[in-house]
């Protein structure tokens, strides 16, 4: 075995198996695509990563199944948490798990601000376009026409584009993927664990449970290849209706923490 090919359960806390996610979730598939994404750029553990997540089902994929440093907080509230560690150990990786309730409603402007200021960290959303751990109710990101428990008669509201927006935020990196991408996710993945600078990964992904049956999908498979056949690259013309995936941007510009850093040890400099 190579060094690149050690196995996924290295990273994994062995008494926490096998997960609470329901049968058919995506959110497996995303922590698949991260492991290996850390195990190809040829990391031996995950010591040098914190891991921090707010609250949601995106948000178990850490905590507690990752043999890592992991801070769950309050819904919302992940971005300025891994800020503060960001700031104080800058040597470290800080990966931010979230869904699109977590990210793009109660914390959406932390999402914003940490763009902007292009702070040093991964944020991974996963994006089930619904609110699936507390019930099925409307997300910022459910698209037009679907019901859930909160819109009976269909959605009447225009889905925010995550992707796009932290892309005029400023951010360094940002890539959109489905579950049915396993191989461009993780490839964007790894990407972004070595920008340094704001990297963005939106990965939609299935929840059967709260979701798909109540829009007329009657599987988890059902659901996967509604995606790969819906999903068009970011190049095509025709978009109308469709999930956007490919990179959206990646550029390089100072780091939010490194700038930091270095005016104190300029100022520091000065005085003496």
């Amino acid at each position: 075995m190579t060094k690149t090919e050690r196995p996924l359960h290295i990273y994994l806390r062995k008494e926490t198996l096998p997960t609470a996610f329901c049968p058919g979730c995506g959110l497996g598939i995303v922590s698949g695509c991260f492991l290996r994404a850390v195990q190809e750029l040829g990391f031996e553990d995950l010591r040098n990563f914190v891991f921090c997540c707010g609250i949601g089902c995106t948000a178990w994929i850490p905590s507690p199944y990752y043999k890592a440093d992991t801070l769950h907080v309050t819904h919302g509230r992940a971005i300025p948490v891994a800020l503060g560690v960001k700031v104080f150990r800058p040597e470290l990786r800080i990966v931010v798990f979230g869904g699109d309730g977590d990210l793009a409603s109660i914390g959406l402007n932390h999402l914003i601000q940490a763009a902007r200021r292009n702070l040093e960290i991964t944020v991974i959303m996963a994006n089930n376009m619904v609110y699936g751990m507390t019930g099925g109710q409307l997300a910022p990101t459910t698209p037009y026409g679907a019901r859930t428990t909160t819109t009976p008669y269909g959605n009447i509201e225009c889905p925010i584009d995550i992707a796009e927006l932290l892309t005029s935020a400023g951010a360094s990196y940002v890539a959109r993927w489905t579950t049915a991408h396993p191989i461009q996710l993780k490839e964007s993945i790894m990407k972004a664990i070595k920008t340094d600078g704001f990297a963005f990964i939106e990965a939609v992904s299935q929840c059967p449970t709260n979701y798909g049956r109540r829009v007329g999908f009657e599987s988890p498979v059902e659901m996967l290849k509604w995606f790969k056949d819906n999903s068009v690259e970011k190049e095509r013309k025709t978009k109308e209706g469709k999930i956007v995936v490919g990179e959206f941007v990646e550029r390089q510009r100072p780091g939010f923490a490194g700038m930091m850093h270095d005016r104190k040890r300029s100022s520091v400099g000065s005085e003496t």
